[in-house]
């Protein structure tokens, strides 16, 4: 039986005395913390909307007895081989996000193989069936936007279907599927079981541009950036890796993945040019800014991509216009104080946001802060690195399934221990 979150707490209130009642209402956990930055505030104090939202657990007493009520989820992974899937099973394995069971799910080739988690034992691969997904909780696709196109909905319709979270570019821009990046708009979660997660660079440029917007007022983005090759997943760093080392023995490295060899090169091009001379790439930036943030459909957003031969980790150089003057003694604050940023400013000790030091880490890093030369004081430039298999994708896609836990979005069964 699934039941949410707000139903149990009715229930548990409808079943005991006024009393009870009152020991119950306030007991509604404030306390939830997530495990990914230890010295991150409470979830439900990070997270948008998060002030009306439930945790995980939820007590009630009477004069007599205490009774806890711990929700528990079946989730599952389609796609956890590839670098995404593998991301979102070690975020689960850190996360304080109640499962119950783990069931990971591929095709006839991995089906039946065996994938070992400290947290979870011994997790053996099925084949991947609709059917077997709707008996999840919560599923995360890890997948092309065509398998997604083909099979998301079919798993999360109706009220006995699973929630899926899409790592893909399938269902962002469509306008009844909500576009999250839980710190900006996680409320939208309660509007659909199927959940799209945004594109990397989006995701990393947003968590910067956020704290900002609601600072100064943001008139005008300028991004770009610079892209590690795991953004074209596992075989992306294995050409980079394999030409590297054929460069470096004297022979021509060569390409499958990438538009041109990328050791020891740049490419101006991500994703397939598109009639207005911006790549799509390029445009999922402008796209999806404007969905998570509001910012209208004429809001002006620019981008310019470009690959380069590192490993992992995003970069991107920002400038804004903004509304309100800038103060930078005030943006920094804001962003030292911003959920899931981490503020890296301090040129004199040569101390700024590198690839280097934001790989495996769960904050984007922002600095080499300063008013901008071209808007004055109405004007902000500043760099940001963030790991785009963590923000970008695999722990995006956790935090959404966290909200949507503590904000009551999230059927699951339920287990009663007394």
């Amino acid at each position: 039986m699934k039941l949410t979150v707000a139903a149990l707490a009715v229930a548990a209130s409808l079943s005991t005395s006024t009393t009870t009642t009152q020991a119950f209402a306030p007991s509604l956990s404030r306390s939830f913390r997530s495990p990914f930055v230890s010295s991150l505030p409470p979830l439900h104090s990070r997270l948008v909307g998060a002030s009306n939202s439930c945790s995980s657990t939820l007590r009630f007493s009477t004069s007599t007895t205490t009774t806890t009520l711990r929700m528990s989820y079946t989730v599952g992974i389609v796609g956890a081989t590839g670098a995404v899937g593998k991301e979102i099973r070690q975020c689960l394995e850190k996360s304080d996000f109640p499962v119950e069971k783990l069931r990971i799910f591929g095709s006839s080739r991995s089906a039946g193989s065996n994938i070992q988690s400290e947290t979870f034992g011994d997790i053996t691969v099925e084949l991947f069936d609709v059917d077997a997904a709707r008996e999840c909780d919560v599923v995360f696709l890890a997948v092309s936007g065509d398998f997604a196109l083909e099979h998301a909905e079919a798993i999360s319709a109706g009220d006995d279907g699973a929630v899926v979270i899409d790592n893909s570019s399938a269902f962002r821009y469509k306008p009844e599927i909500p576009l999250v990046v839980p710190e900006i708009n996680g409320q939208e979660t309660k509007k659909a079981k199927l959940i799209a997660n945004p594109n990397c660079t989006t995701a990393i440029g947003l968590m910067a541009l956020w704290p900002l917007h609601k600072l100064f007022g943001l008139k005008k983005i300028i991004m770009s950036t610079y892209q590690a090759a795991s953004g074209a997943g596992q075989p992306g760093m294995d050409e980079l890796q394999d030409g590297t080392r054929v460069y470096l023995e004297g022979g021509t490295p060569k390409n499958s993945i990438f538009a041109h060899p990328l050791p020891f090169n740049v490419i101006p091009q991500i994703d397939k040019f598109q009639e207005n001379g911006y790549t799509k790439e390029e445009m999922k930036v402008t796209w999806e800014a404007r969905k998570i943030c509001g910012l209208g459909d004429d809001f002006p957003v620019s981008c310019t991509a470009v690959r380069i031969p590192t490993i992992r980790a995003h970069s991107e150089s920002i400038v804004v216009e903004t509304e309100k003057p800038v103060d930078l003694e005030a943006a920094r604050k804001a962003l030292d104080e911003a959920p899931g940023v981490k503020l890296v400013d301090d040129p004199d000790n040569l101390q700024y946001p590198m690839p280097l030091t934001a790989t495996g880490a769960y904050d984007v890093e922002v600095g080499r802060l300063r008013k901008s030369l071209i808007f004055g004081d109405y004007g902000l430039e500043f760099f940001v690195s963030g790991d785009q298999l963590l923000r970008g994708a695999a722990l995006n896609a956790v935090l959404v399934a966290e909200e949507m836990n503590n904000n009551g979005a999230l059927k699951a069964l339920k287990k009663v221990e007394a």
